[in-house]
């Protein structure tokens, strides 16, 4: 079962797990990132990399982060969202939204993704 990026990541967008990943499943959006299910091969190296706990092994996706299970899927095969392979800044604000739990509200999602 492949890795899923959750809530966490929303607004804070950090990249640190992308430089681990071997298989370069990573897609980035305006403030989230996600994993393609497809390339992942649930070697667990980006878990520890993640500062906020957003990366989740999907078969223990407690039912809160079940969701985001399909959304990973669907944004990693949309043609806005782009791979990303190497670490950049996180978004701006990131310190302020760090410790935010509820913040799905606030994905930024492109038009085919909606009500993902």
């Amino acid at each position: 079962m492949p890795f899923i990026v959750t809530e966490p990541c929303i607004q804070c967008k950090y990249t640190d797990c992308v430089n681990v990943c071997p298989m370069d499943c990573f897609v980035e959006g305006p403030n989230f990132l996600a994993i393609d299910p497809d390339g992942c091969i649930d070697c667990s190296v980006c878990v520890a990399e993640c500062p906020v706990n957003a990366i989740v092994n999907a078969a223990e996706a407690s039912e809160a982060q079940r969701p985001y299970i399909a959304l990973n899927a669907s944004l990693a095969k949309h043609p806005l969202w782009k791979p990303i392979t190497r670490s950049r800044a996180p978004l701006a604000e990131h310190a302020a939204w760090r410790g935010v739990a509820a913040k799905a509200h606030l994905l930024q999602l492109p038009p085919a993704a909606e009500g993902t």
